[in-house]
């Protein structure tokens, strides 16, 4: 009888502990293979709106504040900025400051540089990217815009040059796929480098007026 009550008073104990506090151990390798990870899309800053349209044409624009700045101090730094921008290395023949406007403060910029897609040994991709910035300098603000974009790409097997113009080959209708979610190949090379030297562009006119 004695044996019996022990037994009992020992499992009082083991019943509670099942009521909740206790569970089996998980493995780091069931919760991998329970939670699916999600990938970050490497084109994901490419994708939709990427590339913004005004009327129909292919436009980006900086819009930034310089607070103690006048008007013919900003158009004085972008103006040295642009002189020296249109003589880099990978600048093309008539690549030029090509029109100013002193009393509005306005700068026309005619770019023609070379868009390098892939530079490996013996492969050399690239295309000649045409385009036009333009800058407006008002007291304690800059806006420059960069659109008039095309593009002429020569393919060795093919007979000569192809004229892409940007509304026609790296806007969101032609680049994208139905749903917006993927690039288009062909185009896919032109719209990330475009934008990736957009962004370097617009990033060096910032640190540029803003020292």
């Amino acid at each position: 009888m004695k044996l019996i009550f022990i037994l009992v008073a020992c499992l009082i104990p083991m019943a509670g502990w099942s009521q909740g506090v206790w569970e089996a151990p998980v493995s780091a390798n069931d919760v991998k293979n329970d939670v699916s990870v999600k990938k970050e899309d490497p084109d994901a800053e490419y994708l939709a709106g990427a590339v913004p349209e005004v009327n129909g044409k292919v436009e980006w624009k900086l819009d930034i504040d310089v607070p103690g700045k006048s008007a013919q101090e900003i158009y004085d730094i972008m103006f040295n900025y642009f002189t020296k921008f249109t003589k880099e290395e990978n600048q093309l023949e008539g690549s030029r400051i090509s029109l100013i406007n002193k009393q509005e403060n306005i700068i026309v910029v005619s770019a023609k540089e070379w868009l390098v897609f892939t530079d490996k040994l013996l492969s050399l991709d690239r295309t000649k990217f045409n385009y036009t910035l333009i800058t407006y300098c008002k007291d304690n603000h800059l806006t420059v815009t960069m659109g008039r974009i095309s593009y002429k790409y020569d393919e060795e097997r093919s007979s000569g040059d192809h004229i892409y113009m940007a509304e026609e080959w790296i806007n969101d209708e032609n680049a994208l796929n139905k749903k917006k979610t993927r690039l288009l190949p062909g185009s896919a090379k032109f719209r990330r480098k475009t934008i990736d030297r957009k962004n370097y562009i617009f990033d060096e006119i910032k640190s540029t007026v803003l020292k």
